[in-house]
């Protein structure tokens, strides 16, 4: 059972163990962040969850917290950048802090990421280009963790794709999938809590279904729609990876796993300033009359009301601003580990508040 803290005593907790691992204070704050805004979410597998691999990376020399962001080439509006074993997070806001202006002048502009890590969800770029009136197109690879239709040896990662596009609703209608059946980090989350997974997720490492997470994460993940889903994520590699310059497939680094070795994964930004194409008020106007216009169709007998990408998410943000944000135990108990390994002080207050996730 989760319990509810306030967000922003996790964005100071996160802030501090992350400054006491090596960052800047500066960098800290763009860290804890992104860290944050998943579990504010809702997206606990690419929250504070992961901040605990990310320290012990950063404690193995595997991830330098100190790296710079170097260009390696760059034309009018083209960026290949290399994120030097940075801090994933931290590199690729890094990335669109150089993107913004460019696309703001020459209506597109797009990079490429190698020597990353893995950065969390892509829907934080996402949503973040668009408070700065842009549409971020994002891509990733990631460690291998998926195998080729007809292939039973994991080559892609979940390769998720992305994009977000500010409306006038209050929130922005974002896109953010993997291309695997499910995200990677639901299996392992599953795997924590000792829970089974369903049949349908994942192969063991014979290539048979399974619903035991631990044979799942030595195993492989099954592609989203079959063939469709394993033609994306060679898109996203193909991009991600074999464009940048990154690793590709089974020479990308295990997270967890590889605690020898750098990860090398690539991301992938394409930004649009959205003033290029039309006056930013007539797009809101539009994307807005797109959603009333889905939202006021048919619905089924069972269904009240019509979502669209992106709003669930943003109610869920809502609440957990409001109530405070779901941290499970197994995360926290981490959380306190760490605290205790840098000397930080463990300041979160329950609000007393218990929700099943």
């Amino acid at each position: 059972m989760a319990m509810r803290y306030p967000k922003e005593q996790l964005n100071t907790l996160t802030v501090q163990l992350a400054q006491a691992a090596g960052l800047s204070a500066d960098e800290a704050l763009l860290f804890a962040d992104a860290l944050v805004d998943a579990d504010l979410h809702g997206v606990s597998t690419h929250g504070l969850s992961r901040l605990s691999i990310y320290l012990r990376r950063m404690e193995l020399g595997l991830i330098d917290p100190k790296a710079p962001l170097r260009v390696d080439r760059q034309r009018a509006a083209t960026l290949s950048l290399d994120a030097a074993n940075g801090v994933g997070q931290v590199q690729a806001m890094k990335a669109l802090a150089m993107l913004i202006p460019l696309a703001k002048q020459s209506g597109i502009a797009a990079a490429t990421i190698r020597n990353s890590q893995h950065f969390g969800a892509l829907s934080y770029y996402c949503n973040y280009a668009a408070t700065h009136g842009c549409i971020l197109i994002a891509a990733t690879n990631c460690e291998p963790a998926m195998s080729p239709t007809g292939g039973a040896d994991a080559f892609f990662g979940t390769n998720p794709i992305a994009a977000s596009f500010p409306t006038g609703k209050g929130f922005a209608v974002k896109i953010d999938l993997s291309t695997s059946a499910i995200a990677r980090g639901n299996i392992i989350a599953a795997a924590k809590k000792k829970q089974p997974i369903p049949l349908g997720w994942a192969l063991d490492p014979d290539g048979q279904p399974t619903t035991d997470p631990q044979q799942a994460l030595i195993g492989t993940v099954l592609t989203m729609a079959g063939h469709k889903g394993y033609a994306l994520a060679m898109m996203v590699e193909m991009l991600s990876g074999v464009l940048s310059g990154a690793a590709v497939g089974s020479e990308i680094g295990s997270m967890y796993k590889n605690l020898d070795r750098p990860q090398n994964v690539g991301h992938f930004f394409c930004l649009l300033h959205i003033d290029a194409f039309m006056e930013y008020a007539d797009f809101i106007r539009r994307v807005d009359a797109t959603i009333d216009s889905i939202k006021s169709g048919r619905k089924l007998a069972d269904v009240s009301e019509i979502l669209v990408p992106g709003e669930r998410s943003a109610r869920i943000a809502l609440e957990n601003s409001r109530l405070g944000v779901p941290i499970g135990p197994e995360t926290v108990k981490e959380l306190e580990e760490w605290c205790g390994r840098l000397n930080v002080p463990f300041a979160l207050t329950q609000e007393n508040k218990q929700v099943t996730v």
